[in-house]
């Protein structure tokens, strides 16, 4: 009987240990309160994300080119040669300053710049274009248009199209303000930034005193070999001095090329009827940011337009100089030389 009843007392005290230990469970539960599930729920629950997209679609700059065309568009083509200051006081030199004023000028309105191959596809065909679109072009392959307009144009965003002379390419232009013409390393480096190449002949001679052999050398061979030197398509044509008659654009149509410019022009309107004459505008050395407003089909703030550095000179003491003499017009340079073809 007494053996029992100690079984019992014992078996009474192990239950009573066991009892001890679940009721030390809570501690067990105190480690899934602090889990860090909740505070990451709700962290995914804040409201900043649905913010984001109001900020990312305001930006849609897509939407804003516009098909035109085909027959004819509205798109303003500058010319430009030299962008460095003038050692033999040319119209044909634009310092980079006002180079820079008027490209800033453009950016700041609007402009968006274009190729001559996507103006031609609108013309033809009919594309879409960006709201304002200009072409910028620079004839001659001169040095300056790499190392003093290729930065300030990429600096604004814009591209341009070179119309480039073979026998130019990689020489000395016996000039100390741009010694060289245009590297094929250059060239190539241009081409891959999304600027067009176009052909300005072999020589660089007058075109309507030629033969047809002269013409076929000038304006066919340059697009083959300038083709083959870059590796890139040559569709449009540049005449020198802008001189240009029914022989010479059959022999742009028989080359192949899409297009031809001109070498003066005074309106933005570009069509069919002058596809191998586009006009283009030359901007000059006398010109600065106001004056090629004259050539822009859309103004914008005037805000924006440079003011006169004449008028902030600090100098009231002296006499001021007389309106004529601070911008005095010089006549434009031309060729002097009659271009001798070759045989």
């Amino acid at each position: 009987m007494n053996y029992r009843i100690t079984i019992i007392v014992l078996l009474a005290a192990l239950l009573a240990g066991c009892s001890g230990s679940f009721l030390d469970a809570p501690t067990s539960t105190a480690t899934q309160t602090a889990s860090p599930l909740p505070p990451t729920e709700t962290a995914t629950v804040t409201p900043t994300p649905s913010i984001t997209p109001t900020f990312t679609q305001s930006p849609t700059p897509t939407p804003t080119w516009v098909s035109q065309g085909p027959n004819q568009v509205q798109v303003p083509i500058l010319m430009y040669h030299h962008v460095v200051d003038s050692p033999i006081s040319s119209e044909y030199y634009v310092p980079p300053d006002k180079f820079e004023d008027e490209m800033k000028l453009l950016h700041d309105w609007g402009y968006t710049t274009i190729t001559t191959t996507m103006l031609v596809q609108a013309i033809t065909k009919g594309a879409s274009l960006p709201p304002h679109p200009i072409i910028i072009t620079f004839d001659d392959s001169d040095g300056s248009q790499y190392t003093n307009a290729f930065p300030i144009m990429k600096k604004y965003g814009f591209t341009g199209v070179l119309y480039t002379v073979v026998s130019y390419i990689g020489k000395p232009t016996g000039l100390s303000t741009d010694p060289n013409f245009l590297t094929i390393d250059q060239l190539k480096e241009m081409a891959a930034a999304g600027w067009e190449i176009g052909s300005h002949t072999m020589t660089h001679q007058e075109l309507t005193i030629m033969t047809n052999d002269q013409l076929y050398y000038e304006i066919v061979e340059s697009r083959k070999v300038l083709g083959q030197e870059l590796g890139v398509p040559i569709l449009t044509f540049s005449y020198p001095f802008g001189g240009a008659n029914s022989a010479v654009t059959d022999y742009v149509h028989f080359a192949g090329y899409i297009a031809g410019m001109g070498a003066t022009g005074y309106t933005a309107t570009q069509g069919i009827s002058n596809l191998f004459e586009l006009q283009r505008c030359e901007i000059k050395n006398s010109d600065d940011a106001k004056s090629i407003i004259r050539f822009l089909p859309w103004l914008g703030d005037p805000s924006f337009i440079p003011t006169d550095t004449p008028t902030a000179t600090p100098t009231p003491s002296h006499t001021p100089v007389p309106t004529w003499t601070m911008y005095p017009t010089s006549t434009s340079w031309k060729a002097t030389k009659t271009p001798t073809p070759t045989p």
